[in-house]
């Protein structure tokens, strides 16, 4: 959850203690959001943090992957391996 008087910053300020932000960040592992005239526009996060997104991310992308292809087998929107195979042939130019 982000802590309004600790996570939001003006650039100006962000620039003038880099080192500090960089070590709350380190610390809290959240992200710091950056204000140009008042207005939110950048958000800073530390690289062990971002990656740990990034792997979430995945997971639920291969996640509803999953489930997408259950509902398919469910609902009877698959084909046959054969049938697969030929459409393959065709699309790639592939000669038996």
């Amino acid at each position: 959850m982000l802590n309004i008087s600790r996570d939001i910053h003006s650039l100006s300020s962000f620039k003038r203690n880099t080192v500090e932000f960089i070590e709350q960040m380190k610390q809290t592992g959240k992200p710091v959001v950056l204000t140009v005239n008042g207005k939110a526009e950048l958000v800073v996060q530390d690289a062990e943090s971002y990656q740990k997104l990034l792997d979430a991310l995945e997971r639920l992308e291969a996640i509803a992957g999953i489930k997408q292809g259950l509902e398919d087998v469910e609902t009877g929107r698959t084909s046959s391996l054969s049938e697969f195979y030929q459409e393959m042939r065709q699309k790639y130019g592939i000669s038996s």
